[in-house]
């Protein structure tokens, strides 16, 4: 996972303890975000409010099955990629999937690095869709690589530019120190003081007089991104 550089998000709705707790011990580390659902209607209430670039969802689960929670997915509007797990492997099936609107189909059982090639996959799918990154006033356009607050351009350093599309795509959760240090360096992090060094580049430069702070230390967790509007 070196050329990753972005932490990908998943939410996985599932209900088999054990299996899940196979795939998060597989996909520990700073390159996943991890989230999981243990039925139906808890798994659709997650992927609406969370930010995930890719969502795992088992075909059956309890109180509403796999196809009735992505069918109201889509319906809402969510066009966040959809990987269907299901020991289900008849082509009638994996249309079925289709049709609801799934992106991809892994029949079970199946192996780990598989799961994670086909999740990585998506995921820069769903990076490509997204160009555009907005908090607040904040604007960063990842194609053009301009970044604005209240429409005043800010020239920013590759690792600070890291710093900030993590930031943004997490905000306003706390990004803890070692998502960050992976954004910019991969798995080779140099020097702890470096990521304390770009933190500071970057709030030099976001934080313009007389406006409220976007970037906020957390104490002993991380960092975080706020709208303007999102102090007191």
């Amino acid at each position: 996972m070196s050329d990753l550089h972005q932490s990908v998000r998943a939410l996985f709705v599932e209900d088999n303890p054990a299996l899940l707790a196979s795939i998060f011990a597989f996909l520990d580390g700073p390159a996943f975000v991890l989230d999981a659902a243990p039925d139906g209607p808890s798994g659709l209430t997650l992927a609406s409010t969370g930010n995930y670039d890719v969502i795992v969802l088992d075909w059956m689960l309890p109180r509403m099955d796999g196809i009735e929670v992505l069918q109201r997915l889509r319906a809402r509007g969510e066009d966040v990629p959809v990987l269907m797990l299901t020991a289900r492997d008849q082509l009638e099936s994996r249309l079925a999937g289709f049709g609801a609107g799934a992106d991809d189909y892994l029949a079970k059982p199946f192996s780990m690095e598989e799961l994670q090639a086909r999740i990585v996959a998506l995921s820069f799918r769903r990076l490509g869709r997204k160009q555009v990154l907005r908090v607040g006033g904040l604007t960063f356009n990842l194609l053009t690589q301009e970044i604005t607050r209240d429409g005043r351009e800010l020239k920013l350093y590759s690792g600070s530019r890291a710093i900030l599309e993590v930031l943004m795509r997490e905000s306003p959760h706390v990004v803890p120190r070692e998502r960050l240090e992976f954004a910019i360096w991969g798995d080779d992090v140099p020097d702890k003081d470096m990521l304390r060094t770009h933190v500071y580049e970057l709030r030099r430069r976001l934080d313009l007089p007389g406006a409220p702070r976007m970037l906020q230390t957390i104490s002993k967790r991380g960092y975080r991104l706020v709208g303007e509007h999102a102090h007191g």
